[in-house]
């Protein structure tokens, strides 16, 4: 798999992320990293990352380890954010990284797949700022089925 090119390709699937200037940095097997750059359209009223782009930067970094994981599958599956908890930790300042990490084996969500048809796990995210200090942890809980 060319985690390289998928991950490259990632914010042409979603054009809400590049609407947010979204970068998709990398892309793996259960885990990805997108940086929300500090700009001016994602700032909120007291000169720090607007909790909405927060939000987003964690969802698409959920997204990125979901693809990253069924790569191989994306044709045949119907992928939703199913629901999202995120806990705010600190003001948010400069460009904001969201490393995502799937909570479990992929091997064993492939054979619920298989088997059920459908398959619900859940991808945690850690947002830093660019001292690496913690300001969002997000989880993003994902519903996948087979396509009919």
């Amino acid at each position: 798999m060319d985690y390289a090119a998928l991950a490259s390709g990632y914010n042409q699937m979603i054009p809400f992320a590049t609407h947010i200037g979204l970068q998709v940095k990398s892309i793996g097997p259960g885990v990805s990293t997108v940086v929300l750059p500090e700009a001016p359209a994602t700032m909120n009223h007291v000169s720090s990352q607007h909790a909405g782009a927060l939000f987003s930067a964690g969802e698409s970094a959920s997204g990125g380890a979901f693809v990253g994981s069924f790569a191989e599958r994306l044709g045949d599956i119907t992928p939703l954010a199913e629901k999202a908890e995120i806990s705010y930790k600190r003001i948010a300042r400069g460009d904001i990284t969201a490393n995502a990490t799937l909570s479990a084996d992929t091997a064993e969500l492939l054979d619920e797949l298989d088997r059920e048809g459908k398959v619900r796990f859940t991808v945690q995210v850690a947002l830093t700022d660019p001292g690496e200090d913690l300001v969002a942890e997000m989880s993003v809980q994902w519903y996948v089925r087979k396509n009919a």
